[in-house]
């Protein structure tokens, strides 16, 4: 039986889409191997948001062109950085080891491009601008059987400046709110528990089907799903935060009392320049409605440090909303200009002013993260337990915040949402022990 592997670099959409490539691959007859030497079928299933994931991708392929046992092997990239023909050029030109190459829009072709390339010998190149699946469900090979991936949308219509994805994800659309149901019903009934809806802008869910869905309607109708027990997001967009959403942290049992939010500055001035289409003042006023409606609300968030135009000013006024708005967790991110974005323009600043701004965001997050949960130790809390440690004997999951807990426990624990007892923690992670 020949072998594939698959590695995922970016977001969870596109580990989602490396799940789906597994289902096809192993209804060909291929089986999943860890082991890149054993592999007959290699995907690197890449992203373009920043600059160091595509140097990984390029270095991967280099390494694979220069030894010897990997000459017969058949090689695909596809995935975001796909989408850009300067991009795809350039590996043309220098891996010709690369034999298939698609994009974001048709990983439901995956085994047509293998047949084609078995068949001819040649190099397959198939790209989409937009994607026509959006009334198709895919079958997924998922790593948990109690926790799965849903998209609900594709593509943005948001051209943030430094943003790719627009390009590379193409416009929005969004799947009908019936066959999204029907996935998430199907999904529990075979043992999910916990679902992970997935879209650029999942808030904005809706807005083209002009039918009156939007997303607040769609967390109500997953919500009466009854052997779904926890429902997440990502990722929103706060210029289209609604009332009705934020309420729905009130109402629904099983959406779970975590909103990641990216802010990606605290100043109006590079947020207007970033083309966000909010200010401070709203992000704040959104804050402020979650917390009254759900008081113990958690908060995370994206930034973006030295973004051309950040002064030291603008770049204080981030560190301000910070303290203020004090993230449970904050992603935070150096800026990289990306091709054909209207801020890859533009000058960027010196990277010894950069690395210290990131330095001192990130020595003040950490600072905050920590602080936030010394209150939780000796209270209990429900946590799904994903992964087991042999060694240390010790399981691994998330609670109902998204906070990474580890407690002692044994392999039958996965999977289930056991009651836990926080006992310590350090700024990432908190450990603790169930509770019978």
């Amino acid at each position: 039986m020949s072998k594939y592997i698959i590695k995922t670099y970016g977001c969870q959409m596109n580990e989602h889409d490396s799940e789906i490539l597994s289902y096809t691959l192993e209804s060909m007859g291929y089986s999943k191997t860890t082991e890149l030497k054993d592999a007959d079928l290699i995907i690197y299933n890449t992203c373009a948001v920043r600059k160091n994931a595509e140097n990984k991708v390029y270095g991967n392929l280099g390494w694979l062109k220069g030894d010897p046992h990997f000459k017969d092997k058949i090689i695909c990239v596809c995935g975001c950085m796909m989408q850009s023909e300067e991009i795809r050029n350039y590996i043309l030109k220098t891996f010709e080891n690369v034999n298939i190459i698609f994009g974001t829009n048709n990983i439901d072709k995956l085994g047509e491009y293998i047949d084609e390339y078995k068949r001819t010998g040649k190099t397959v190149v198939d790209i989409k601008d937009q994607n026509s699946y959006t009334e198709k469900t895919f079958n997924a090979i998922r790593p948990y059987e109690f926790k799965s991936f849903v998209n609900i949308t594709y593509g943005c219509n948001n051209f943030c400046t430094f943003c790719i994805v627009p390009y590379t994800r193409g416009r929005e659309r969004s799947r009908l709110q019936k066959d999204i149901v029907d996935e998430v019903k199907y999904l529990t009934n075979d043992g999910v528990k916990e679902i992970m809806l997935l879209g650029q802008n999942v808030n904005s869910y809706g807005k083209a089907l002009k039918d009156g869905t939007n997303f607040a309607g769609l967390l109500k109708e997953l919500n009466s799903i009854r052997e779904l027990k926890r429902i997440r997001f990502m990722t929103p967009h706060p210029r289209d935060i609604t009332d009705e959403f934020l309420e729905c942290y009130g109402e629904l049992d099983r959406l779970m009392p975590q909103l990641h939010l990216p802010v990606q500055s605290g100043s109006d001035k590079v947020l207007k320049d970033m083309n966000r289409h909010y200010d401070t003042d709203k992000y704040y006023k959104i804050v402020e409605k979650a917390r009254k409606i759900r008081p113990d609300i958690s908060f995370s968030t994206d930034i973006i440090v030295g973004y051309p135009t950040e002064t030291e000013e603008d770049f204080e006024d981030t560190l301000d909303l910070v303290k203020n708005v004090k993230f449970d967790t904050s992603f935070t991110f150096i800026f990289s200009p990306r091709p054909h974005t209207p801020a890859a323009n533009l000058k960027p600043l010196p990277d010894e002013i950069v690395k210290d701004r990131f330095n001192r965001l990130t020595e003040i997050m950490n600072q905050i993260q920590y602080d936030n949960q010394i209150d939780t130790i000796g209270k209990n809390f429900e946590v799904l337990y994903e992964s087991y440690d042999a060694k240390a004997n010790t399981i691994e999951g998330r609670n109902e915040y998204g906070r990474l807990v580890v407690a002692s426990g044994n392999k039958d624990d996965i999977g289930k949402i056991i009651t836990t007892r926080i006992n310590n923690i350090n700024t990432f992670t908190s450990y603790g022990e169930q509770i019978e």
